[in-house]
């Protein structure tokens, strides 16, 4: 799956029929604040989009639900139209509420009315691929995925959805969105400190599926840690460096979508996830999350 095409760390992967970039970017952090409003600059926002695509980054997640719609239409403004190699990910199954909230959304009637505002507010006819997005705010919660995974199945099938894939999930309910049709990537919590996943990452590499972290350097809560500030000393770089580099050495299925809104720490984040760790680095750093 791996290539060295693209100079950014981590080389790519096919994710569904497009070669993507396995360093990414994730447009959360270009709303306001709590991912709600606009952004304090607009024109910086612009800038850091703009940028990503510039240094190679071909793969984008984003959600309409962020903001709302602002990240999406920041992204329809600095990009559109969009360049042939750029895929964007989004995700539906929960929405905003006046308080900063994220009430869930997955009736079918729900899901369809977000892949529309999806469509919308970024301009384009069919979106190249929609996470469904399970749990709460909490993490995953046990039940069921296949009345909403079928909506989106169908809507699939209607043309406005090229790929699928699933969020914040069980790995039971990552076998239940399979053996009802392909996905092409889950989307959970995973990062140094965070290793449940373990397993899963493995089973997916296997299959060829991505894994796509969210919070990858630890999200409102930075990763801090004894053994991440000593590796990171001793390479003489910052422990994110080193979390995001060893996120891209733990499996070729990984791919990072890393969120910033300043251009300073959009190049930071590339350069030290091109870091080379070394074999004790990396058992150091394994000690973290067991």
């Amino acid at each position: 799956m791996n290539t060295s095409s693209t100079s950014l760390p981590g080389a790519t992967w096919t994710l569904g029929d497009s070669s993507v970039t396995r360093f990414g970017y994730g447009a959360m952090q270009l709303a306001g604040p709590w991912v709600m409003g606009p952004p304090a600059d607009h024109d910086g926002a612009l800038a850091v989009l703009r940028e990503a695509v510039g240094l190679g980054i071909t793969h984008i997640d984003t959600s309409d639900a962020y903001g709302p719609r602002f990240t999406n239409e920041l992204i329809r403004e600095a990009l559109h139209p969009y360049p042939e190699p750029l895929f964007i990910a989004t995700k539906v199954g929960a929405t905003r509420d006046a308080q900063g909230g994220w009430p869930t959304a997955r009736r079918p009637e729900d899901l369809r009315k977000q892949v529309h505002e999806n469509l919308g507010s970024l301009g384009v006819d069919t979106l190249d691929l929609v996470n469904l997005r399970m749990g709460d705010a909490q993490g995953p919660r046990p039940g069921s995925i296949a009345e909403a995974f079928e909506t989106l199945v169908d809507l699939r099938q209607e043309g406005l959805i090229r790929h699928l894939g699933v969020s914040n999930v069980t790995a039971e309910q990552v076998a239940e969105a399979r053996s009802i049709a392909p996905i092409v990537c889950v989307q959970n919590m995973y990062n140094l400190a965070h290793r449940h996943d373990d397993d899963l990452v493995d089973h997916l590499a296997a299959d060829g599926i991505a894994y796509v972290p969210f919070f990858p350097l630890g999200g409102f809560t930075p990763l801090q840690s004894e053994a991440l500030s000593r590796v990171a000393n001793r390479l003489g770089t910052t422990p994110m460096s080193v979390a995001l580099a060893w996120l891209l050495r733990r499996s070729p299925n990984i791919l990072l979508i890393p969120g910033t809104s300043s251009l300073a720490h959009l190049r930071e984040n590339v350069a030290g996830a091109g870091l080379s760790l070394s074999d004790e680095d990396v058992a150091e750093l394994d000690g973290i999350g067991h």
